[in-house]
C-alpha cells in the first residue's frame, strides 16, 4: 500500500532555502533611486553653476561697455592732444577698479601709450567683431590666462570730421567672475547637499515603513508555516491600504486555501487507494485461476508453434537459395558495369580523336582551298615573268644588231612596267593569303596565349576564308573598335569564328543566293562580348534545343558530322572559360552571344 509523504521533510527543505543568504530588495531599490537622484542633482547643480558663470560674465562685459562710454571722451582728447601723462592717469584710475584686470592704450599707429595690469601676447588674443561692427568694437578672448574684454577705437570729432586717434583694450578675467559667483556656488552646493540629505532620510524612512518592515513581518509569519495546520499559517499583516504587499498577502492566503483543499482531496484519495488495494487482492485471486486455465491452452499453442518453426526452417532454405541466385546476378551486373565503364572511356577517347580529326579536316579543307586560291596569282606571276623575259630578249637582240630605236625602247619600258606591276600585285596577293593562312593555321593547332588586336585578327580570319567566300555573293560585316587589344587563346577565337562562318555558308544560307553575316565585338569592363548573326533560314525550336549536342546534324546524308557547334561550345566554355548562348527563329536567321574574360585582367 502507498504511504503519504512526511510533511516535515518539505518543511525542513523550505526553511533551508529561506535561510540562504539573501539580498535586501528595499536596499537595492533605494540605492538605485538615490543613485539616479544624485546624478540628476549633480548635473543640475553643474548646469546652474555654468549658467551663473556665463550670466556674471555677461554682466561684467556690459559694465566694461558702460565704463567705455564714461571715460572714452576724456581719453580720446588726451591722446589727440598728445597728453601722455593724462592718458596714463586715466588708465591708472581705470585699473584701480577691481573688475578691470588689464588696460592697454595705443595710438593710431598701434604703438602702446600705456599698458597696465595683466596682458598677454597678441598671438594669444582672439578678436571677434561685435554685433554692430560699424563702430569698430571687438570682443576679446584669450587662449591663455582666462582673459576677456572689449577693444574699441578712440574717435575724435573736429569740424564735423571724425578721426581715429587710437585704440583701448579693457580686459577682465575668470578670477573676477569666480569672485563674484563664489558665494552663489557655495549656496548651490550647500542647497543640493541639504536637499540630498533630506531626501535620503525621507526615502530611507519611507522604504523602511512601507516595504522593509512589512516584508520582514510577512517573512516571520511564513517561517512559522505549519504543514499539519495550514489554516493557522495564513498571513495577517496590518495593512490599511491596498498595494502590492496586500496583493501578495492575498495570493499567499489563497495558496493556503488551495493547499487545505488539496490536503482534503489527498486524504480522500488515500482512502480510495486502500479500498482499491483490497479490490486488487480479490482480482489477483481471480487472475491466478485464469492463469491456470490459460497455461493448459498455451501447451497446445506451443505445439502449433513447433510446426510453424519447421515451416520457417524450410522457408529459410529457400531464401538462402534465392540469396545465392541474387548474389550471382549481382556479380554479373558488376562485371557488366565495369565493361560499360571501359566502353565509356573508349567512347570518350574516340570522341576526342573525332574532335581532333574534325579540326584537322577543317584545317585541311582550308589548306586545300587556300592552295587553290594561291595558284591563280602564282600562275599570273609566271606568265608575267615569261612575257617580261621575252621583251628583255627582244631588247638584247635589237641592241646587238644595232637596230634599237627610241620607239622600241619606249614600248619595252611601258610593257615591262605593266608586267612588273602585275607581277608585284599578284605576288603580294599570294603573300597575304599565305600569311593569313599561316597565322590562322598556327593558332588553330596551338593553345598558346598571345596578345592580339581583335579587329585585325578578325580580318585575318576572313582573309583566310576568302577562297570559300569569293565563290558566293555573301558578305561579312565586322563592327569592332580598332584599338580593342586582348590577351587570350587566339587559336580558339580562330576556330570559333571559322566554324560559325562555315556553318552559316553550309546550313544557314542553303538555297539563299546572297546572305549577310554580322560580327560585332566590344569590351564591357573585363569581359569581351562577340555577337554573331546571319540572316539565313534559321532553326526550329527542336533543332535549337539540340544545337550544341555532339553528332547532331541535319546534313548526316551529306557527310555532316554534327561536331561543329559542339567544338564551338567546348572552345568557349573550356578553353576561353566563357559562355555562349544561341537564339533563332525559323526564317529569321541564327544569333550567337559569346562572352569571355580578357586574360590580361586576371
Amino acid at each position: 500500500m502507498c504511504e503519504p509523504i512526511s510533511p516535515n521533510i518539505d518543511s525542513e527543505n523550505h526553511l533551508k532555502k529561506y535561510n540562504m543568504k539573501t539580498t535586501s530588495l528595499s536596499r537595492k531599490l533605494l540605492s538605485r533611486v538615490l543613485s539616479v537622484y544624485f546624478i540628476l542633482t549633480f548635473i543640475v547643480t553643474c548646469g546652474q553653476i555654468v549658467a551663473e558663470y556665463y550670466n556674471t560674465k555677461s554682466h561684467i562685459t556690459n559694465e566694461l561697455l558702460t565704463l567705455e562710454k564714461t571715460f572714452t571722451g576724456s581719453l580720446t582728447r588726451a591722446v589727440w592732444e598728445l597728453n601722455t601723462q593724462q592718458a596714463i592717469d586715466i588708465a591708472e584710475g581705470l585699473i584701480a577698479i577691481p573688475m578691470i584686470q588689464g588696460i592697454t592704450v595705443t595710438d593710431e599707429n598701434g604703438d602702446i601709450i600705456t599698458q597696465l595690469g595683466r596682458a598677454t601676447n597678441q598671438e594669444d588674443l582672439e578678436y571677434i567683431n561685435d554685433n554692430d561692427s560699424s563702430n569698430g568694437h571687438q570682443i576679446i578672448s584669450s587662449t591663455k590666462g582666462g582673459l576677456f574684454g572689449h577693444s574699441f577705437p578712440l574717435i575724435f570729432e573736429f569740424s564735423g570730421r571724425t578721426t581715429r586717434v587710437g585704440t583701448v583694450e579693457l580686459l577682465s578675467s575668470n578670477e573676477v567672475i569666480f569672485d563674484r559667483i563664489e558665494v552663489g556656488i557655495y549656496f548651490l552646493i550647500g542647497n543640493a547637499m541639504i536637499k540630498t540629505a533630506f531626501l535620503v532620510f525621507l526615502f530611507t524612512l519611507a522604504f523602511n515603513q512601507l516595504l522593509t518592515r512589512p516584508l520582514e513581518e510577512m517573512s516571520e509569519q511564513i517561517k512559522r508555516f505549519d504543514i499539519d495546520d495550514p489554516e493557522s499559517s495564513k498571513l495577517n499583516t496590518m495593512q490599511y491600504e491596498r498595494n502590492e504587499l496586500t496583493i501578495l498577502e492575498e495570493a499567499y492566503n489563497n495558496l493556503i486555501d488551495e493547499l487545505v483543499l488539496y490536503k482534503e482531496r489527498l486524504d480522500k484519495a488515500q482512502q480510495e487507494i486502500v479500498k482499491t488495494n483490497q479490490q486488487l487482492d480479490e482480482h489477483n485471486l481471480l487472475l491466478e485461476q485464469e492463469v491456470a486455465k490459460k497455461t493448459s491452452s498455451l501447451s497446445s499453442s506451443m505445439l502449433e508453434l513447433q510446426k510453424q518453426k519447421q515451416e520457417l526452417l524450410q522457408q529459410q532454405v529457400k531464401l538462402k537459395d534465392e540469396n545465392n541466385r541474387r548474389r550471382h546476378t549481382e556479380e554479373t551486373l558488376l562485371q557488366t558495369n565495369k565493361d560499360l565503364k571501359n566502353s565509356v572511356l573508349e567512347l570518350k577517347k574516340a570522341q576526342e580523336m573525332l574532335l581532333t580529326t574534325e579540326k584537322m579536316a577543317s584545317l585541311g579543307n582550308l589548306s586545300a582551298e587556300v592552295s587553290h586560291e594561291i595558284n591563280t596569282p602564282v600562275g599570273v606571276s609566271i606568265t608575267s615573268t615569261s612575257y617580261l623575259a621575252d621583251l628583255l630578249e627582244n631588247l638584247i637582240n635589237s641592241i646587238a644588231s644595232g637596230k634599237l630605236s627610241k620607239r622600241a625602247l619606249t614600248d619595252f619600258t611601258h610593257n615591262a612596267q605593266q608586267s612588273i606591276n602585275l607581277l608585284l600585285a599578284n605576288l603580294q596577293r599570294a603573300s597575304d593569303l599565305i600569311a593569313s593562312f599561316k597565322q590562322v593555321a598556327a593558332d588553330q593547332t596551338s593553345d598558346k596565349l598571345r596578345r592580339i588586336n581583335l579587329s585585325q585578327y578578325l580580318n585575318e580570319i576572313i582573309q583566310s576564308l576568302m577562297p570559300k567566300l569569293k565563290k558566293t555573293k555573301h558578305k561579312i560585316h565586322i563592327d569592332c573598335p580598332d584599338d580593342l587589344t586582348i590577351y587570350t587563346h587566339a587559336g580558339a577565337i580562330s576556330q570559333i569564328i571559322t566554324n560559325l562562318i562555315v556553318n552559316s555558308l553550309i546550313h544557314g544560307f542553303e538555297n539563299i543566293e546572297q546572305g549577310d553575316i554580322f560580327i560585332k565585338a566590344y569590351r564591357d569592363n573585363h569581359n569581351i562580348h562577340i555577337h554573331y548573326s546571319d540572316n539565313g533560314k534559321g532553326l526550329t525550336p527542336e533543332q535549337l534545343k539540340h544545337l550544341f549536342e555532339p553528332f547532331y546534324t541535319t546534313k548526316a546524308s551529306m557527310g555532316g558530322t554534327g561536331l561543329g557547334t559542339h567544338i564551338i561550345h567546348n572552345l568557349v566554355t573550356d578553353t576561353l572559360n566563357g559562355s555562349i548562348k544561341a537564339e533563332s527563329e525559323l526564317g529569321n536567321g541564327l544569333r550567337y552571344e559569346i562572352i569571355f574574360l580578357d586574360m590580361a585582367d586576371d
